[in-house]
C-alpha cells in the first residue's frame, strides 16, 4: 500500500480506514537513550580535545565530534524505530536511510563550527542550533520517510511543529554546553551527567516526532502479529553497536595517539629518537655512574660537508652507543653536541666505564658514514658516587670536567676529580655573574598559574636563565646552588625584582594585566631588612603596587631562623604583598609551623606530583595537603602537572585548584608569553 505524507488533525477523508496503534519495547526504547547518551559523551569529549594543546588541528577534533554526534543521533533514530511496531508488514528503503545521516553529520560540524568560534554570542549560539536542529529533523523525518508500510499516515500538526521546536531548542542549549564545558576542566561525573541531559533531550525530540503520526489501514486488512521488518531491525542494531563501538575507539585511538606524540615531542630528540635534556633532568636520579660525551668537531663537519652529513656522524655515534654500552645503559642526548649515558646499576658501572674506553679508542680512527671516512673526537666526562648522593652535583661535577680548560680538545676520559675541577668551574661561574647581569646574559621567563575551574591566568612565577657565553644555557639547578654558597643571589634577586618591576610596568602600558608575579626569595636574603627597602623602592620607581607581588620562600628559610624568618614574612604581609611557601613537603613540613606561617599561598612540590596518579602514596599525600591548605584557607599551587591523566586526578582533589606545569604551559620569554596569552584570550 503506498506510504501517504499528510499534516491535518483528521483521518483519511473516507470511512473506510481505521485507525490503529503501535507498541514500544521498553528496553530498546532504553537502548536507544543509552546510544543519545554515548554520543553525547564521545562528541563533548572529542569537542573538548578541540581546545586543548594537540599535534592534531582542532579541526579533526570537530570533525570526529560531528561525525560521532551525528551517527549517534540517527543510531538512536533507528534503534528507536526499531522500538515501535505496527501489526502491518514494514521494511525500509536502505538507500534513503543512508542518506538520512548525511543531513545529522553535516548540522553536526556546522553547528561545532560556530560554535568554537573566537567571538561568540547569542546570535551564534542561536544560528548554530538552528543548524542542528533542522538537521536532526531532516534526518528523522527523512527517515521516517525510508519506511515502507501498508498503511496511510498522517501527523498532527501540533505535535509535528513541538517536535522541529523541540530539535531546534534542545540544540541550542547543545551548543551552548558544548561551547561552554569545554573552557572548564569538567570531570568524568559531570561530563557524564550532561552527557545524560543530551541524550534525554535529543531523545524527546524523537519520540514527539513519533508520537505525532498516527497509522490507518483499510478496514479488514489483516492484521500481522509477526512483523517482517524485526529481521532488519535487528541487522541495523548490529550495524549500529559496531558503529558506535568504532568510534569510541577512535576516540580512544586518536587521543592516546595524540598524547604520545605530544610526549615524543616533549621529551625526545628528533634526530636521534632518544631522549632529550628535559627527559635526562627528570630521570637524573642518583646514577651510580654518570658520562658525558662531548663531540669536539660537530661544527667543523657541518662547515667541511653539510648538516645533513653531520646528522648522520650524530646517528653513527649513536649506534656505536647503544651496540656497545651495557643493556642497562640510558642513553640521552641532552645537546646538539653532547651524549649523557648514565646507570644505576652497581655492576653495569664498571662495564660502562670499560665500554666508554673501548669507544674512546675505536673513535681514535676514523668511522664510516656515507661511503665517507671521517674523524669525530670528542672528550668523554665521567662522574662516579658510592653513595646515594644528590642528583644535581654529580650532573655539576661532570660539567666541572667538560668546562675545564685542559681538555677542550683532547680525546680522551676523563675522571672527576673535585681537587682540580670543582674549584675552577665553581668559581668562574661566581665570577661572571656580574658580567652576566651587566650584558644581559641572565634573563627572565614566565610560567602561568591557571585555576582550572574557570581557565583563568592567577599569576605568573618568575624563573632565572642564563645564557653563558663559553658553557651555553646552563641549568638553573646547576648555577644557582653555586650563586647561594658564593653569596651571590642577594644581588641576583634584587637584579631580578628591578627586571619584574620594569616588566609589569611595560604590560600596564600594553593594558596587560597578569594578576600577580611571583619571585623566588633566597633564604638567606628572607630575614634581611633590606629585602623590604628594595621592594618598596622599586614599586615606587615603576608605580606599582605590593599586591602585584608575591614572594615565594622555601621551607628551609623558616627551619634556619623561625622567629626572625616569621617577623619578615609578617611584614610583607602587612604591606600588602602575597607570600608562598614553596617546595611544600620538601623541608620539615611540620603542622605547627605551618599554623604560625603567615604565608597566603601554599605551592606543592614537583616531585609529588610526578608519579601521580599511578603512584597510591604519592595521589594520597597530595590530597592530604591540598585539604590541609584548604581548611588553612590557603591559595593551593600544584606544580609539575604534565599530563592529561594528572589533571583529571588532581581536579577531585581541590574545590578550586591552581594549576602550574607544562600541561598547561611553558617557562616563556614576555615576548612569547604575551604572544601565548592573546592567543588563548582570543580562543575562550
Amino acid at each position: 500500500m503506498e506510504n501517504i505524507f499528510n499534516i491535518n488533525n483528521n483521518s483519511p477523508v473516507n470511512n473506510s480506514y481505521m485507525e490503529i496503534n503501535g507498541e514500544y519495547s521498553g528496553l530498546i526504547v532504553l537502548f536507544s537513550i543509552v546510544i543519545a547518551v554515548v554520543a553525547s559523551y564521545t562528541a563533548l569529549s572529542l569537542n573538548k580535545r578541540a581546545k586543548e594543546n594537540s599535534f592534531f588541528h582542532k579541526n579533526f577534533w570537530l570533525l570526529l565530534a560531528s561525525l560521532s554526534l551525528g551517527f549517534g543521533i540517527w543510531s538512536m533514530h533507528f534503534v528507536g524505530m526499531g522500538a515501535f511496531s505496527l501489526p502491518v508488514n514494514m521494511s525500509y528503503n536502505n538507500i534513503i536511510t543512508l542518506i538520512s545521516i548525511i543531513p545529522a553529520m553535516l548540522a553536526s560540524f556546522i553547528a561545532f563550527y560556530l560554535a568554537n568560534l573566537p567571538q561568540r554570542n547569542f546570535w551564534s549560539y542561536t544560528f548554530a542550533g538552528i543548524a542542528m536542529g533542522t538537521g536532526i529533523s531532516s534526518m528523522h523525518y527523512i527517515g521516517m520517510y525510508a519506511m515502507e508500510m501498508e498503511v496511510v499516515y498522517t501527523y498532527d500538526p501540533l505535535l509535528f511543529v513541538a517536535s522541529i521546536c523541540i530539535a531546534i531548542f534542545v540544540s541550542i542549549i547543545a551548543v551552548y554546553i558544548f561551547s561552554t564545558v569545554q573552557s572548564y576542566k569538567i570531570n568524568y561525573i559531570i561530563q557524564l551527567l550532561i552527557s545524560l541531559i543530551m541524550g534525554l533531550a535529543i531523545s524527546s525530540m524523537h519520540y514527539t516526532g513519533m508520537a505525532a503520526m498516527n497509522f490507518y489501514i483499510p478496514e479488514g486488512y489483516e492484521l500481522h502479529l509477526v512483523h517482517s521488518h524485526m529481521t532488519e531491525m535487528y541487522g541495523l542494531a548490529v550495524i549500529v553497536t559496531v558503529g558506535m563501538a568504532m568510534l569510541l575507539g577512535i576516540l580512544l585511538l586518536s587521543s592516546l595517539i595524540d598524547r604520545y606524540i605530544q610526549y615524543r615531542a616533549n621529551y625526545y630528540d628528533a634526530l636521534t629518537q632518544l631522549p632529550n635534556r628535559r627527559l635526562f633532568e627528570k630521570k637524573l636520579q642518583s646514577p651510580k655512574v654518570l658520562a658525558v660525551w662531548h663531540i669536539h668537531d660537530l661544527e667543523y663537519i657541518n662547515r667541511q660537508f653539510d648538516y645533513s652529513f653531520g646528522d648522520d656522524v650524530i646517528l653513527a655515534l649513536v649506534h656505536l652507543f647503544k651496540s656497545r654500552t651495557p643493556s642497562k645503559t640510558e642513553i640521552y642526548r641532552i645537546e646538539g653536541h653532547r651524549i649523557a649515558l648514565l646507570t644505576r646499576d652497581v655492576d653495569s658501572a664498571k662495564q660502562l666505564i670499560e665500554a666508554l674506553k673501548e669507544i674512546s679508542d675505536v673513535l681514535r680512527q676514523p668511522i664510516l658514514v656515507k661511503d665517507q671516512e671521517v674523524f669525530s673526537y670528542g672528550v668523554c666526562a665521567i662522574s662516579e658516587t658510592d653513595h646515594l648522593g644528590d642528583a644535581s652535583n654529580i650532573y655539576t661535577n661532570v660539567l666541572a670536567v667538560l668546562n675545564y680548560p685542559s681538555i677542550t680538545y683532547n680525546h680522551d676520559i676523563v675522571y672527576y676529580d673535585s681537587n682540580i675541577h670543582t674549584y675552577t668551574f665553581e668559581r668562574e661561574i661566581a665570577e661572571d655573574i656580574n658580567r652576566a647581569m651587566r650584558d644581559d646574559e641572565l634573563f627572565l621567563v614566565y610560567q602561568p598559574k591557571v585555576r582550572l575551574n574557570s581557565q583563568n591566568i592567577v599569576g605568573l612565577e618568575t624563573l632565572l636563565r642564563w645564557d653563558h657565553p663559553k658553557y651555553g644555557v646552563l641549568s638553573p639547578a646547576v648555577f644557582i646552588p653555586i650563586l647561594e654558597e658564593y653569596h651571590r643571589m642577594i644581588k641576583v634577586t634584587d637584579w631580578i625584582i628591578d627586571r619584574v618591576c620594569q616588566q609589569i610596568a611595560k604590560w600596564e602600558q600594553q593594558d596587560i594585566s597578569f594578576q600577580q608575579i611571583a619571585i623566588n626569595i633566597p633564604g638567606e636574603y628572607v630575614t634581611s631588612p633590606l629585602l623590604l627597602k628594595v621592594l618598596t623602592q622599586k614599586l615606587n620607581d615603576y608605580g606599582l603596587e605590593p599586591s602585584q607581588i608575591e614572594l615565594e620562600i622555601t621551607e628551609n628559610s623558616f627551619v634556619e631562623n623561625m622567629e626572625e624568618a616569621m617577623r619578615a614574612v609578617g611584614a610583607f604581609r602587612r604591606e600588602g604583598f602575597s607570600v608562598a611557601l614553596d617546595d611544600f613537603g620538601t623541608g620539615v613540613s611540620s603542622l605547627s609551623y605551618l599554623k604560625q606561617m603567615p604565608i597566603s599561598t601554599l605551592k606543592v612540590d614537583k616531585s609529588f606530583i610526578d608519579d601521580v596518579p599511578t603512584s597510591a602514596k604519592d595521589s594520597a599525600i597530595i590530597q592530604a595537603i591540598v585539604t590541609l591548605g584548604e581548611s588553612l584557607d590557603l591559595n593551593v599551587v600544584i606544580e609539575g602537572v604534565e599530563t592529561k591523566e594528572q589533571v583529571n586526578f588532581l581536579t577531585n582533589t581541590s574545590k578550586n585548584p591552581i594549576f602550574q606545569g607544562y600541561y598547561f604551559a611553558k617557562p616563556m620569554k614576555p615576548h612569547d608569553l604575551i604572544k601565548w596569552y592573546l592567543e588563548t584570550r582570543m580562543e575562550d
